[in-house]
């Protein structure tokens, strides 16, 4: 099968900080900003702290999570005094590496994240970014630093979050490392996974055909709460200790998924998942324990940067 050709690849907003207390991506951002970092071989860098009071401050967000304000119909809204401060940073992060959906917008997004949880070298992205997928596969054969796993977020859900501003995005997650805490192992995974993918860049801007194949992906499922009092709607519940730290673990009707306050097991119950982002601290807010995903094989094309007089599709 003909490869589908792209357009170059030269225009990448690496952000990190979008979270202001998780520590790795920021420490990349800043070694980027004080290298004075703006090109890559063919590739123009732009390096961001996304949500910079979030980060003087060591805290999450100030006001709202800010990777949960790039909607169209929030970037669409009008901006007021008394707008989250997020809300405000989304547009002007918007502007600056969008308009999301536009033909301005930058090629590729790469954001930088860490989890609480035991998740390993991670990369979320939307289904059906065919780049983003060669990027991970091309990760996935080069990496020092463990499997990586990709997760997709389902095309029926409209994106929120920063990475899908850009014409390609993906969200580089590594695990587990606490809150306002910087883990050198989990730091060198991360920061080998940006040269890898600023390599990948390089060689498909140069005129490297990548093969197309097969390529295991976790696909979001759905979202599980911890057991709460009907009352007080305080759990009542932690995580199982055999559920604990095993992310991407199978999970099947039976297995123990929570224990409560007072002794008893409580057990899983529906069709046999993989479950990630457990006892993610961030997300005790979002009423989610973890996050179910079904383990699937997609089929990806071969890729090629877009050459003069081209009869390949274009994208």
């Amino acid at each position: 099968m003909e490869p589908v050709a792209f357009q170059p690849l030269t225009r990448v907003a690496l952000c990190g900080g979008t979270h202001g207390n998780e520590m790795s991506g920021i420490s990349i951002i800043r070694e980027f900003q004080n290298k004075k970092v703006e090109k890559m071989g063919s590739v123009s860098v732009t390096p961001i702290l996304s949500n910079p009071r979030a980060v003087d401050a060591c805290r999450r967000y100030i006001d709202t999570d800010i990777n949960r304000c790039f909607t169209k119909s929030l970037l669409s809204a009008p901006i007021t005094e008394s707008s989250p401060y997020e809300l405000k940073r989304a547009h002007e992060l918007n502007n600056l590496v969008g308009p999301k959906g536009s033909p301005e917008a930058v090629d590729l997004i790469c954001d930088l994240h860490n989890t609480t949880a035991n998740m390993g070298l991670t990369v979320i992205m939307n289904c059906g970014d065919v780049i983003a997928l060669h990027i991970c596969k091309y990760i996935q054969s080069k990496t020092t630093s463990g499997p990586l796993i990709i997760i997709q977020i389902p095309s029926s859900r409209e994106s929120y979050s920063l990475e899908s501003v850009g014409k390609h995005g993906l969200t580089i997650e590594v695990g587990p490392q606490p809150n306002g805490v910087i883990r050198a192992d989990i730091y060198w995974a991360m920061k080998e996974a940006v040269d890898l993918t600023f390599e990948w860049l390089q060689k498909f801007n140069a005129g490297a055909t990548f093969e197309g194949g097969e390529v295991e992906v976790y696909a979001h499922d759905s979202s599980m709460d911890y057991p709460r009092d009907p009352d007080t709607n305080e759990i009542t519940a932690a995580v199982h200790p055999q559920l604990q730290d095993n992310d991407f673990k199978l999970l099947q009707a039976g297995d123990p998924i929570f224990k409560s306050f007072t002794g008893e097991t409580v057990t899983y119950e529906g069709k046999p998942v993989y479950p990630f982002f457990v006892n993610e601290c961030a997300y005790y807010e979002k009423k989610v324990a973890f996050t179910l995903a079904q383990k699937l094989s997609v089929s990806i094309p071969a890729v090629r940067v877009q050459a003069p007089g081209d009869s390949a599709t274009v994208k």
